[in-house]
Parts: structure tokens; sequence; C-alpha cells
């Protein structure tokens, strides 16, 4: 593994030659909150946030995607993947990157995300700036991120770049980079330790003792109704996560009422329509019609469901779902705390 060192004056120059060669995505500053978005110039790149309102998963896995275009003499496929870089992403991200590959790999392989995901090179930062109803230091500290190509760690004077793979290493040639020292080396060691330490919220029981007693509260109506009781089942918990990959399939139509577009969009398991299914001749069954069922299923799946298959939790930690929750009853730290309490 190599690690280089980018003196701080250079990282614009860095970045405005990359962009120069391929689409660059990262964090910007929207008024006093942060995106990902395509960079127009490096001037734009924030490398200081906190949390972006929507994971950095949008870059492969789009809130909308084409996925064919139909007409009477057939069909076309749409979305050719477009070579990128993904810049600055969290560790926690990072992870959960890490799970969408595996979601979207396991059983019938999902060609639309894994085709973007090879497109994708992926350089995580180091956390500058930690919102305070972030909690990655304590969930699934286990599962360490593997998906991302470079780590690059903000140091007093510049950046520790760290190498983890050939896409990684090729982005070395359009920067004026030199071989890290061991003093810097152990000084980027020290700054994302650190960030750790300074996570604001904690949770305070291990994987397998929170899903093994979530899992037990399933049949405990009045814990979820009390939980539930101010959910506008709006599903901002589940549009913010890094981690959701439910996603629908709809056929919007053009005018000729011959022609049209087949897309995806996200979904989420809070609405009201998720669990909503057909019987025939217009008749319907919603089985999570209470917004207590299907805020136990968000939970059940983030604690319990997916840990065999993950190596731990559905969550990373980011606290997007509790930053975006308007009553603020989507908290899994306050959740967990709760049902712990027995």
């Amino acid at each position: 593994m190599k690690t280089y060192f980018l003196p701080q004056h250079e990282l614009p120059s860095f970045v405005s030659t990359l962009l120069q060669t391929t689409r660059v995505i990262g964090p910007v500053a929207k008024k006093h909150k942060f995106v990902f978005a395509r960079l127009a110039s490096a001037d734009e790149l924030r490398l200081d946030y906190d949390v972006t309102i929507l994971p950095p998963k949008k870059a492969i896995f789009p809130q909308t995607q084409p996925l064919l275009k139909f007409s009477p003499e057939g069909y076309e496929d749409v979305g050719t993947p477009q070579p990128q870089i993904l810049f600055g992403v969290h560790f926690y991200d990072v992870k959960a990157l890490d799970m969408l590959d595996e979601f979207f790999t396991d059983g019938h392989a999902d060609r639309r995300y894994l085709d973007n995901r090879e497109a994708t090179t992926i350089v995580a930062s180091s956390i500058q700036h930690i919102n305070e109803r972030a909690f990655f230091a304590s969930v699934g500290a286990d599962v360490k991120p593997r998906g991302h190509d470079a780590f690059l760690t903000a140091i007093e004077g510049g950046y520790v770049y760290e190498i983890l793979t050939d896409k990684g290493e090729a982005l070395i040639k359009h920067g004026s980079f030199r071989a890290a020292t061991g003093d810097e080396v152990s000084s980027a060691y020290a700054a994302n330790a650190e960030a750790l330490d300074k996570c604001p919220q904690h949770i305070y029981h291990s994987t397998r003792e929170i899903g093994r007693r979530v899992r037990a509260a399933f049949g405990r109506d009045e814990v979820w109704d009390e939980l539930a009781e101010k959910c506008f089942s709006c599903g901002t918990c589940n549009t913010t996560c890094p981690t959701c990959y439910c996603f629908d399939v709809q056929d919007k139509w053009n005018l000729d009422q011959a022609s049209g577009v087949r897309e995806r969009t996200w979904d989420g398991c809070l609405l009201d329509d998720f669990a909503r299914v057909s019987l025939g001749e217009g008749a319907t069954d919603n089985f999570r019609e209470k917004a207590a069922q299907r805020f136990r299923h968000r939970v059940m799946r983030k604690t319990s469901y997916l840990n065999e298959k993950l190596g731990g939790p559905a969550c990373v930690g980011c606290g997007r779902c509790a930053i975006g929750c308007v009553p603020d009853i989507a908290d899994p730290v306050r959740i967990i705390n709760r049902i712990m309490e027995g």
C-alpha cells in the first residue's frame, strides 16, 4: 500500500486537472448545508462538510433512472454508464456503498447499478466536522470500509493520500504528489482516530445483542405504536438513508399513448403505498397498513434482518434520518435505546 502527500495549496490544481479528464462529483455547499453534486470548478469542493443531505449513492444509484424507451417499433436501452470520480466520501458512506454492492450483486445481479459502480472511482476523505446527530463510531464498528480506491486525510499543511486500488493510483499523475513521511502517515492516523473519538452520539450495545432484542420486540405492539405515534409516513428516513435500496419501476407514456420511457425511482418502506398490492378488479390490500407496522419494518431491516448477510447492521451511523425527520422520531439511537430499556 502506497501513501503520498499533497500540499494544501496543490489540492485545487489536482481537482482542476481531474475535471479536465472526467466528471467529478463531490460535496458542495447548498446554503448552510451540503450536497454531492457535479463539480464545475475546484473552488466548489468542500471537504470540510459534516454530512450531506442525500448520500453519495445517488451518483451510482440515481433517484430517478431511465431504463429503456419503448415505441411500436420496439424498445431501446438507455443509460450508458459514464466514467466518474466520486470525491470526498466519508468512511461511513463508503461502508454504505459496500452494502449496496452486496445487495445489487446477490441473486439476480443488477447490471444498471454494477455498471455505474464499475465506472466510478471513489476517493474517500477524512471527517473534518461532525454533525451532532452522528453515531458512526459505535454502530457496526467491526465492519470496515473496503469499496474505496483511495483515502484522503487532511492534516496540517496538506493531505495524506492512501492508495488502495489501481484506480486510486491512476489519479496520482494529475497532482503534485510526493511520498508521505512516517510523521505524516502518523498524523493522518491520529486525525481519523480523533474523528471517531469526537462522534457525539453512541450506541452502547453490541450488534448481536441489539439484533436479538429488537427481533424479540417484534410482537410488542405497544412499543411500536409509541415509537411511531408522530410518524407522518413521509419516507424521509428512507430517502436520506445511504443503505436503503428499494425502488419502484413505472412506465411513463408520451401523449401519443404508444411510446414512452420505463424508469425506476427510489421507494421507501415508510410510505403508505409501499406495501399496497393489487387484488384484481380494482381492489387492493395493504399488508402494512398502520404506520407502526412500517416503522417496525424499517427498524428490523436496519438492526436485525440483514446482519448475517452484511456482517453487521444495515446502518452506518450517518444521522441523516434523524436530521431529516420533522417530528424527530427516526433517530436509531433513541429507538434502540428505547427497545433495549425493555
